[in-house]
């Protein structure tokens, strides 16, 4: 069955379907400078800036960048927008892998990244209220006396906001969920300048539809998200993290299985192969054992943290594991979980001059061994450098591949083996993007995998955005 999927599977990637660029009314232009001053810009560099991320999709600059401060300037922004029907799309600071900040129809760029207040910490109720433009670091340093963390990490520190936006995750995910669990409610600006907040503070509601999932994940296509209310936990008693080579990927990933099904409540499990490892211990000065490996961290008290690690340690074991090397201090845990985060950049690092292109799936625990091993096979077929690691413990994995960005040739090798890896993951009743979104780099993917729900969420966004202005091109054609 999947052989048949893969054979019938046409390319998918398509660029994105561009109308003509309208001008900017110069009454518009006129109307936010005035009311922003300073902060308002149509500088050609400050443009190309805020056109871009860390993809390498092609960048589109919009034609000026407005500065918010508040949640009431970001209305007055889109409500001048709606009277000139013109394209908005939400800048926080860029991070994001598939296309999401581009704007394909240029138009005006609202920018949170000057929204950086941390709002109300509620230590007895375990929440927190930032606007969008707090990134993950500055919450949790502001939160560094209090014995509460903010989990999410997904490596890049991100503006809440977009992390929101596109249903961000990372290394902690299998422990602590994705954002998906941990945004109890936000304040957003619709496209035709209402503001609404999508739920209260409380753990759980039946009180109407879900609005605070819906723009969970919606990329900036429903509305500008200016507030974010997240969950917080309490710093663990003792952390605890270890690096364990193994003797093929294989052995590694029912290592990760084994763990999963057997209930330990592993906080972090990454996996890294061999071209991986290789680049961190180049970039980041380490010295592990070339070789598919797994990061591990463990999260409880001293007894509970104690017998993580005995469970884990036999399990490994059974798949002939080298001995855990620990990194025992606070000190090497931030090393280690920095050169696991600096990943993207030691792979590039491997080829000078090449461009990064970065790709996830997310597939059932069960089918995990399976996706990797057969998309292994297909990179081991191909000249294409490329590298793999993945938050494993949830099912997610990514690639890399390394491309030079003038190669056609090397470009249409990097799309066949993520599309091939990408239909693998859909027929294994997975996903084509576990946490870097759809963005315009994999809409087709959306389509492929959803097939008529799409409609139904074109529907969504008819309804509210009409006008199709909230970052359009963005998810779905409309």
């Amino acid at each position: 069955m999947l052989t048949d999927y893969l054979t019938m599977t046409a390319p998918l990637m398509t660029a994105p379907v561009l109308p003509a660029r309208k001008p900017v009314a110069p009454e518009l232009i006129a109307s936010l400078r005035q009311r922003l001053g300073d902060r308002f810009s149509t500088s050609e560099a400050i443009c190309a800036q805020h056109g871009r991320d860390e993809s390498y999709h092609a960048p589109h600059a919009p034609d000026a960048v407005a500065f918010a401060q508040s949640t009431e300037e970001v209305a007055e922004i889109v409500r001048l927008c709606a009277e000139y029907k013109t394209p908005i799309v939400p800048f926080g600071t860029g991070t994001s892998l598939e296309g999401h900040v581009a704007a394909l129809r240029g138009g005006i760029c609202i920018d949170v990244s000057q929204m950086n207040q941390v709002l109300r910490v509620n230590p007895e109720d375990l929440d927190a209220t930032v606007q969008a433009g707090v990134t993950r670091k500055q919450l949790n340093e502001y939160l560094r006396d209090t014995g509460l963390f903010f989990p999410i990490d997904p490596g890049a520190d991100a503006s809440l906001g977009g992390m929101a936006a596109t249903r961000a995750s990372g290394t902690n995910a299998v422990r602590y969920g994705t954002m998906r669990e941990n945004v109890l409610s936000m304040t957003v600006v619709l496209s035709d300048g209402r503001v609404i907040k999508t739920a209260q503070r409380a753990r759980k509601s039946a009180a109407g539809y879900d609005l605070t999932r819906l723009f969970v994940g919606s990329e900036g296509t429903l509305g500008v998200i200016t507030e974010v209310t997240v969950r917080l936990y309490g710093i663990p008693e003792a952390i605890s993290a270890a690096v364990c080579a193994f003797p093929t990927i294989d052995a590694a990933v029912d290592t990760v299985i084994e763990t999963i099904q057997s209930g330990v409540p592993v906080a972090r499990i990454e996996l890294l192969d061999e071209a991986q490892i290789d680049a961190i211990n180049k970039y980041s000065k380490l010295d592990h054992r070339v070789a598919p490996t797994l990061f591990f961290e463990f999260h409880g008290s001293d007894a509970g943290v104690a017998e993580q690690v005995e469970n884990v340690k036999v399990i490994a074991s059974e798949h002939q594991a080298d001995d855990f090397r620990w990194a025992k201090t606070p000190e090497e845990r931030t090393k280690l979980w920095q050169a696991r985060h600096d990943a993207y950049y030691a792979a590039l690092a491997l080829r000078p001059g090449s461009k990064g292109w970065p790709t996830d799936v997310c597939v059932p625990i069960s089918r995990l061994a399976d996706c990797i091993a057969e998309t292994k096979r297909d990179l081991a077929q191909s000249n294409i450098p490329s590298a793999l690691a993945g938050h494993v413990g949830d099912g997610n994995f990514h690639l890399i591949f390394m491309i030079d960005p003038h190669a056609p040739e090397e470009i249409a090798e990097a799309s066949r083996l993520n599309e091939r890896m990408v239909a693998r993951a859909i027929a294994m009743e997975g996903t084509c993007t576990g946490e870097h979104g759809i963005g315009y780099g994999k809409m087709e993917f959306l389509l492929s995998e959803h097939g008529a729900a799409v409609s139904v969420m074109q529907g969504i966004k008819r309804a509210l955005d009409p006008d199709n202005l909230m970052n359009p091109g963005k998810i779905f054609h409309l």
